[in-house]
């Protein structure tokens, strides 16, 4: 494994005693994923006041300290001096907090990052984007989805000193969250992919959404980029913007997708270039237009979009995954009313068996929870049958006529895959789609295909 960090540099950058240890080679806060050569660096789950986050938790990473050191970590940060006891070689950084001290790591590596950095927000596809276009500049991109105060800092330290690109998401479900992320990252391109109503539970209006989104411009220096949609474009704040969209006067426009081929023609000047999509769907072709007009702002070639045909849309955002005959379209990661519409359109429009949909609750929508899930009605009129999990979701699934009900459950946790399976046909689709604590965190695509290839289809 190539070093990351020198010990000393860790020391210098945190404001510890400058002194000699080992070679570090990875970066991590949890001790179950932690690999030998790790630095561990524990954290506590609540941030404080200097967050205003809904991410909080009661964990504390000194508990886990030995754990890290029998994994095999390089060496701990911690700022409770009596963890210090437990490790016996010396290998240990004491800190006033290491939250703060995640952060100082981060800022060292930014000034060490000689490369075009972005910076990706939106309510839905930061994940699919951050892949498309670490697909175009051949970057190789870090699974999973580190976007809030610990996750961007995380990420940040994680990258490597030589790399060619940096690419971060920052996510929000509170305000106040994205400005203090966007000035940690200091991006050349700062991207705002959508807007749409995710946790606006926590917000006054669908305005203050896009404010929060937008908040990300204030990090650009005087020759940075903004990237968003044409219709944002009227209230960014950048030196120079870049726009996306379906729209004629957008900078990048997506002139035609073809559902059953799963391509798109994007226009950029006067100069257009035909691109696959995958994963398929229109919303998926805004994301490519999106990855051109970061191409573009960072003086890449337009061309590189032709690797998009070669990579796979991130787990849990869309991908085919095959199991005793049927198809299931694992679009369990999360879920909003916007991505929730573009996934029930891609389906109707991409498959000639029957369609099915098992749809769960979109959390964090606040009292119009349920108008939103009712709304959902119109697009499932192509569907053969409907399986409602979730509170909410009883709000739509009390509007299907009786020929769609498919069937209810509280909880996914709930369902009868067996049941499930023995209603399915050889050909069938099936499109798993709600928000992560409905699917993504109970592994429930992973059930189900167990169940279908345990299963004799019909």
């Amino acid at each position: 494994m190539n070093t990351l960090w020198d010990w000393s540099t860790v020391c210098s950058a945190v404001g510890a005693d400058v002194v000699d240890g080992p070679a570090i080679t990875g970066v991590s806060i949890d001790s179950r994923t932690l690999v030998p050569g790790d630095l561990f660096i524990a954290l506590v789950g609540n941030p404080g006041k200097r967050f205003n986050t809904s991410h909080k938790s009661s964990l504390d990473g000194h508990n886990y300290v030995k754990q890290a050191l029998d994994a095999g970590a390089a060496g701990v940060v911690v700022h409770d001096p009596k963890t210090t006891s437990i490790v016996n070689d010396g290998h240990v950084i004491l800190v006033e907090d290491t939250l703060d001290a995640l952060w100082d790591l981060a800022r060292a590596s930014r000034k060490r990052m000689h490369c075009p950095v972005f910076a990706i927000t939106g309510s839905s596809g930061k994940t699919t984007l951050r892949n498309f276009l670490g697909a175009c500049l051949s970057l190789e991109v870090a699974a999973g989805s580190l976007n809030n105060f610990w996750g961007v800092p995380l990420s940040m330290a994680r990258t490597p000193q030589h790399t060619k690109a940096a690419i971060f998401e920052l996510g929000t479900s509170s305000p106040g969250e994205i400005a203090p992320l966007a000035n940690l990252v200091q991006p050349h391109i700062a991207v705002v992919l959508n807007v749409f109503p995710a946790h606006i539970e926590f917000f006054s209006d669908l305005s203050a959404i896009r404010k929060e989104k937008l908040s990300i411009s204030t990090a650009l220096g005087p020759d940075g980029v903004l990237v968003v949609p044409a219709n944002l474009v009227e209230h960014a704040k950048a030196n120079r913007v870049i726009s996306f969209g379906r729209e004629a006067y957008a900078d990048i426009r997506l002139l035609e997708y073809k559902a059953g081929e799963q391509t798109a023609r994007l226009g950029f000047g006067n100069d257009s270039l035909e691109i696959g999509v995958p994963g398929g769907g229109e919303h998926r072709a805004l994301t490519a237009a999106a990855t051109l007009a970061c191409i573009i702002a960072s003086n890449g070639d337009p061309t590189s979009l032709s690797r998009l045909s070669d990579i796979q849309p991130p787990a849990g955002r869309g991908n085919r995954r095959f199991a005793g005959g049927i198809q299931i379209i694992d679009d369990s990661y999360n879920a909003n009313p916007a991505s929730m519409v573009a996934a029930l359109r891609s389906l109707n429009k991409n498959t000639a068996g029957r369609n099915f949909a098992i749809l769960g609750d979109m959390l964090e929508l606040g009292e119009d929870a349920e108008q939103f899930h009712a709304e959902l009605i119109t697009e499932c009129a192509g569907y053969d049958g409907i399986f409602c999990v979730g509170n909410c979701m009883l709000a739509l699934y009390q509007l299907l006529p009786a020929q769609q009900r498919w069937g209810s459950a509280n909880a996914s946790t709930e369902i009868d895959l067996a049941t499930i399976q023995k209603k399915l046909v050889k050909g069938d689709t099936v499109l798993v789609k709600g928000s992560n604590r409905t699917f993504w965190a109970h592994g429930f695509v992973e059930k189900l295909l167990n169940a279908l290839e345990k299963g004799q289809t019909r």
